[in-house]
């Protein structure tokens, strides 16, 4: 097993995860299999109970690891299925050196940081790269790991210090270290400063580290003569020093890389020379190329709680990117904060309440995400409702599709006291109740959570149909809530149909309206599985509904016929033919416009 480390030095925030995925994909290219660990040094076991401000969405996994949001990228930019223990903390790492001291495993010896800690995080890395995420039998050939934080931080000593003596272990020709660093440009003096990579080197060369590659982030190319002082001063040869610097979008990075023969320099470092080949990496260009060549736009609001922090939503939003590049549509996002859409903001802040109505109206395709508590929620059935008397498509994502049936419940039912007993306990029409596969005391781990099986019980419907007329699918879940068993029949007489359901019948699983256009809800998570050329099919529908294509899309033979496959080929680019390119959608904000960067996450 050869291993990759990437660690991050001067600020946080610099795109480790990006450059990590992108050396994956890189000596994927190469004809490598690859697996990725994110280890993260923060003391919660996992991110399940961490505040979308803190830390950016929770990403689930298959096996219902609640994950920081790299290995979404990781997934994303590799095509693979990672398990909750691909995602290492310092809370995992000492729960579990805990646990065996309680055991008498250790002896009677005295447990300390080392070498028990530093074992224990050695020996997790060894035992999870050698897990197949790829979906072949046996271990990978390479194994990226990515530190999270920032060199220097105190509770990445234990890691660091593990890091170190696991480099020694695997021995040279094993493990290449790449410290990603910014180079700055102070506006004043104009010029590119080498200063604060050659300090981050310094601190991780006496940490016991010594990096084999620098990826300089910056917003323009490095100049020769900036390179060659790193070289002299880092003690890096000058072929290993890469320029990341700001791209068009995230998709163009690993052929930055591979323009900057990084792939020769880290099959140099890890003694892969012989056998790696040349990478292939016409599938990114071309869908690099093709965003950069979208014109049409597909205007779609995102209904949330968290919009003032896009990465809280990143792998909706990631989905929807996927979905607009497959209908070959420029993506433009609103984001609008729930709360503001209720009659509360229009007396208290009546400019943001005209705002966001003006944004809602304003768009093609509407979306509610999924979250947790009550604030916002009366914004959301609000949007939910104006989607569905509006004939605007809409699609409703855990929390977003128990809104809709809320809404529809006291719209069409006249139930006005319906909603979920998670937000009022004592209502006398509860649509939305705690179903019993987790505790009502505990909060982490404790949720309906990872891949279960949804069943088709609506042979025609919209969703069975952009599923590609599968009997089940499988999907990542999240939510301890569902909807009331008790009311499905009633709901389905005023005009619900219930497309989907698990194995037992008794958990709706999709929800539709068969009289609108397009007005669908999923309790599962549909975008945790979304990926590039591979677009979540109920993304795709609420795109291609919001762009007027829903029946082609439905169409069976649509997948061969539009969806980007490998390499290039012609293809139709806002109605014109021609080879197919490759780049990445805008995203508009409330407060203006946006180009995804290298700090974005795919």
């Amino acid at each position: 097993m050869k291993y990759v480390l990437v660690t991050g030095g001067v600020v946080s925030g610099l795109g480790k995860g990006v450059t990590a995925s992108s050396i994956g994909v890189l000596l994927k290219a190469c004809g490598l299999r690859v697996t990725s660990i994110k280890i993260d040094p923060y003391l919660n076991t996992d991110a399940g109970t961490m505040s979308p401000f803190e830390h950016g969405e929770v990403f689930v996994l298959d096996d219902g690891g609640e994950v920081d949001l790299d290995l979404g990228n990781y997934e994303r930019f590799l095509d693979i299925k990672l398990t909750r223990d691909n995602n290492i903390t310092t809370g995992k790492i000492y729960q579990h050196v805990i646990a065996k001291e309680r055991k008498g495993d250790y002896l009677g010896k005295t447990v300390q940081v080392v070498p028990h800690i530093t074992d224990a995080i050695q020996e997790w890395i060894e035992r999870v790269a050698a897990i197949p995420v790829d979906g072949e039998e046996g271990p990978a050939d390479v194994c990226v790991i990515e530190l999270g934080g920032t060199i220097g931080d105190i509770e990445s000593a234990p890691f660091i210090e593990a890091l170190g003596q696991f480099s020694y272990r695997v021995g040279p020709g094993n493990f290449c270290l790449v410290h990603v660093s910014l180079v700055p440009v102070l506006n004043v003096v104009g010029e590119q400063k080498t200063k604060p990579t050659q300090h981050s080197v310094r601190g991780l060369r006496g940490l016991g580290l010594i990096p084999d590659i620098l990826a300089c982030r910056s917003t323009k190319a490095l100049e020769e003569n900036v390179k060659e002082k790193l070289a002299q001063f880092c003690h890096v040869p000058l072929e290993n020093i890469f320029t990341l610097y700001d791209a068009p979008n995230i998709w163009h990075i690993p052929r930055l890389l591979k323009d900057q023969k990084a792939h020769l320099v880290i099959s140099k470092v890890l003694n892969l020379a012989s056998i790696v080949k040349e990478p292939s990496l016409e599938e990114w260009t071309s869908r690099a190329e093709l965003c950069a060549n979208l014109h049409v736009p597909v205007r779609i609001a995102v209904v949330g709680k968290y919009t003032s922090l896009s990465d809280a939503y990143l792998s909706i939003l990631k989905a929807l990117l996927h979905a607009s590049v497959a209908c070959r549509k420029k993506l433009v996002v609103d984001w609008v904060p729930a709360c503001d859409l209720e009659k509360e903001t229009e007396k208290e802040n009546p400019n943001a309440y005209k705002a966001a109505w003006k944004l809602l109206k304003g768009v093609d395709g509407v979306l509610v995400p999924g979250g947790f508590g009550d604030r916002g929620v009366e914004g959301k059935i609000l949007a939910a409702k104006y989607a569905r008397e509006k004939k605007i498509p809409f699609l409703g994502i855990c929390l977003g599709m128990q809104v809709a049936v809320i809404e529809f419940a006291r719209s069409v039912l006249c139930l006005h006291d319906a909603n979920s007993t998670e937000f009022k306990p004592d209502t006398k029409h509860p649509c939305i109740i705690f179903m019993p596969e987790g505790s009502r005391t505990h909060m982490g781990g404790t949720m309906r959570l990872g891949s279960r099986k949804s069943i088709f019980s609506v042979k025609d419907s919209k969703s069975a149909k952009l599923y590609g007329n599968m009997t089940f699918v499988d999907e990542r879940h999240r939510h301890r809530y569902e909807v009331n068993p008790d009311m499905v029949e009633r709901l389905e007489k005023a005009g619900l149909s219930f497309a989907a359901k698990d194995e037992t019948g008794k958990r709706m699983e999709i929800v539709e309206l068969p009289s609108h256009p397009f007005f669908i809800g999923a309790q599962f998570h549909p975008e945790y599985k979304s990926r590039p050329g591979k677009a979540s099919p109920l993304f795709l529908g609420l795109i291609a509904a919001s762009c007027g294509e829903l029946e082609s899309v439905m169409n069976p033979a649509y997948a061969q016929q539009h969806l980007i496959s490998n390499g290039p080929k012609n293809v139709l680019v806002n109605g014109n033919s021609k080879k197919a390119p490759n780049g990445l959608a805008d995203v508009r904000h409330n407060n203006g416009y946006c180009r995804d960067s290298l700090f974005s996450i795919p």
